[in-house]
């Protein structure tokens, strides 16, 4: 979600009580705790857990969850990727949840590199994660579309950041270290995206990026059972995905 506010305003609450999920993640909040209204979600039957960039309007995600998690645990533990609000666990039993918002490199080099570095660091959190917490789902926006079907023009964007070449490998390599991208597992056709630039009409023309993902390890896959993106949810220039697990 491109900020909780806005999305708040465009009857975000009013979607969170149709779907009646038992968690949501959110990404991109851009809120700091004061100007979240708790009550309101309260008010729907949630509890809900905040980590909030330290830049005002800058980034955060949340998990939100009607049954109250064992624990939470709040960041990475690696000051330059807490200082901006990047990940949140929440743990069920045996099962962890992370709501992860990954670094654009989209506003130049520098924040490039920023990604890259990222994407080693959080390869190695999850791998240690793992060993402690192997049923794991990861939630959030990854900024990287994995494969050319992910995206409505591979060709021109071949180079541009979230599609180039190093972070596609990333992505493989992140997934053959034991994850599942559960939409591909249930579904391999085109034109299905999760993001779309407010641009040239992009979300009318489904001109968009599928950039947003529900990774499961290996252990989850026995407890998967569908997968859907939601498209004519508009709160926010991304759409929520689902992922439905049996436990």
């Amino acid at each position: 979600m491109n900020g909780i506010r806005a999305a708040i305003r465009k009857g975000l609450l009013d979607w969170f009580k149709a779907v009646d999920a038992d968690i949501i993640c959110l990404q991109e909040t851009k809120a700091q705790p004061e100007q979240i209204p708790l009550f309101d979600i309260e008010a729907l039957g949630y509890r809900s857990y905040w980590f909030s960039a330290q830049k005002k309007g800058y980034s955060g995600v949340a998990i939100i969850s009607k049954k109250e998690p064992d624990h939470v645990a709040y960041g990475m533990g690696i000051q330059k990727y807490d200082y901006e609000g990047r990940l949140i666990r929440a743990d069920y039993g045996d099962v962890s949840i992370v709501s992860v918002y990954h670094p654009s490199g989209s506003s130049g080099d520098e924040r490039q590199a920023f990604k890259m570095m990222w994407l080693d660091d959080y390869q190695q959190y999850i791998d240690e994660l793992k060993k402690e917490r192997p049923k794991l789902i990861l939630s959030g926006d990854y900024n990287i579309c994995h494969r050319p079907i992910d995206i409505h023009d591979p060709i021109r964007n071949a180079r541009s950041s979230g599609f180039l070449p190093e972070e596609r490998e990333w992505m493989s390599g992140f997934l053959n270290s034991g994850f599942i991208d559960t939409f591909r597992h249930f579904n391999d056709e085109p034109n299905n995206y999760s993001w779309w630039s407010y641009r040239a009409n992009a979300r009318a023309r489904n001109l968009g990026w599928r950039i947003d993902y529900h990774m499961a390890s290996l252990p989850m896959e026995q407890h998967l059972k569908r997968a859907l993106i939601l498209p004519d949810a508009h709160h926010s220039d991304h759409c929520p995905i689902v992922l439905e697990v049996e436990m």
